[in-house]
């Protein structure tokens, strides 16, 4: 890993270890909008879900019985923000966070709310090091096959989101959905925002996701959209850090 992209990686660290324990508190409004926005896509992400999924669309634990595994990779999983939304139209959600606090918290809630370790765990890891294609601690099945790989408002952190998309497509099995959310194009962070130092990028346009899909093997079926007229971002703990940014969604597969 070179000079920039290790400090970039332990500045992420950093702030999100920092924010991890009032994370889900300050920003709740904001969370469940996204949640909300995800779930009423659901059937727009192409994937073949478990048939019982619960009727309440803000349920989070997993249903039972399924007939067959439906398998989520939700990396950059932060608190859980896409595992609680596809939760209960899945099988297993497995994160992978690059921040001990983050996973604390995602693991915290899943236990807080009764469901398995078996079908809800967070992992402390790092999937796209450019110095380490194959992690010792990734490499079991358990880590490969998912029906979906989801990024939820992390790639704008990366320093390689190519990379990202890419390593992160091969654990999918043939047919899996890569799906993304993240910022369309956007003005520069004031330096003196908490964010701003772990933030690598100001947002992508659809063209530059449909480069990234395409190159990492996951451009079939590609489509971009944008999430009605922006999510507000509001942070309890301080009312001036308020923002709106639109977001959008984008999803493709393998095959």
């Amino acid at each position: 890993m070179s000079d920039h992209a290790s400090h970039k990686t332990e500045a992420n660290r950093a702030h999100f270890n920092d924010a991890a324990s009032s994370y889900n508190n300050r920003f709740e409004k904001t969370i469940l909008q996204i949640i909300h926005e995800i779930q009423e896509r659901r059937e727009w992400l192409g994937v073949d879900w478990v048939e019982d999924a619960s009727e309440d669309e803000s349920a989070t634990a997993n249903p039972k019985g399924a007939s067959r595994p439906v398998r989520l990779l939700d990396y950059a999983c932060g608190t859980g923000l896409v595992s609680r939304a596809l939760a209960p139209y899945v099988s297993q959600c497995v994160g992978i966070d690059l921040t001990e606090g983050m996973v604390a918290e995602y693991n915290k809630t899943a236990e807080n709310q009764g469901i398995p370790r078996s079908e809800m765990l967070a992992h402390v890891g790092n999937l796209i090091d450019p110095s380490d294609p194959s992690p010792a601690a990734f490499t079991g099945p358990e880590f490969h096959n998912f029906d979906i790989a989801a990024v939820g408002l992390g790639f704008h952190h990366f320093d390689d989101p190519a990379l990202a998309a890419k390593r992160i497509a091969e654990r999918l099995k043939p047919g899996g959905v890569l799906f993304i959310i993240d910022f369309q194009p956007h003005e520069h962070m004031h330096h003196h925002h908490a964010a701003a130092k772990s933030v690598t990028h100001m947002g992508f346009s659809e063209a530059d996701i449909k480069k990234v899909f395409e190159e990492a093997g996951v451009g079939k079926g590609f489509e971009y959209v944008v999430v009605g007229k922006g999510i507000v971002f509001s942070d309890k703990s301080d009312e001036v850090k308020t923002m709106t940014r639109k977001v959008f969604m984008a999803r493709g597969t393998n095959l």
